[in-house]
């Protein structure tokens, strides 16, 4: 895949190309089988890393495989099964009541409408974003702590708001891109672009980013 010029403005396709190039495998690292795994999974990874959150989902779809069982489930379960993840007391409820939201108002079927999707439990803009993009292929650009802030320090974005951030990438960026887009800043402030230590000498941005790091630690 090539970003071409007609594809992102403001140099961003120079950008975009570099980090194509780092990170060709850059995809949704949670796993997941069909929208309901990918929504809940989604929920569950505030605060946590994806690698946790595979784990504990590894073992949550065995026995909870669809909405209408998990809506139906034990909060002392939940619990049991995500207690090595972050706020999973908070999490557990949310996930049980996301789901008998879903049996109550979709017969137990993910809603591919924004605007549904932020009204369920434990569901925010950017979770929304990732379940539309990765379950159903619309395009969406989820901003997540990774995206925020690699495009703050690159000038993609001079805000610290998720949505203004969300805007402006979108306006810069074809349709088609956005996921992509979101998963390639996610990769590279997972890898290289990190909050306290980031790797600048191993980036392969470093000649295209116009900001001085260290004023950002």
């Amino acid at each position: 895949m090539l970003v071409r010029e007609t594809m992102a403005c403001d140099g961003i396709s120079q950008i975009l190309n570099y980090l194509l190039s780092c990170y060709p495998q850059a995809a949704c690292s949670l796993n997941f089988q069909n929208p309901y795994e990918l929504l809940i999974s989604t929920i569950l990874s505030a605060q946590t890393t994806d690698v946790r959150v595979n784990q504990v989902t590894k073992e949550l779809f065995i026995y909870y495989s669809d909405p209408f069982k998990l809506a139906s489930a034990k909060i002392d379960n939940i619990e049991q099964i995500l207690r090595s993840i972050g706020c999973y007391r908070v999490k557990s409820r949310n996930i049980i009541l996301c789901a008998q939201q879903l049996v109550n108002q979709f017969n137990g079927v993910v809603p591919k409408n924004f605007e549904e999707l932020v009204k369920l439990p434990g569901v925010g803009r950017k979770t929304a974003n990732v379940v539309l993009s990765n379950a159903f292929n619309i395009p969406r650009l989820a901003v997540d702590t990774h995206v925020r802030r690699v495009s703050y320090r690159l000038g993609l974005s001079d805000s610290t708001d998720v949505r203004v951030i969300e805007q402006d990438l979108c306006r810069k960026i074809t349709p088609e891109l956005w996921c992509k887009v979101s998963h390639l800043l996610i990769f590279h402030g997972r890898n290289c672009c990190k909050a306290r230590r980031p790797a600048c000498s191993e980036c392969c941005l470093i000649h295209l980013c116009p900001k001085n790091i260290k004023s950002f630690l």
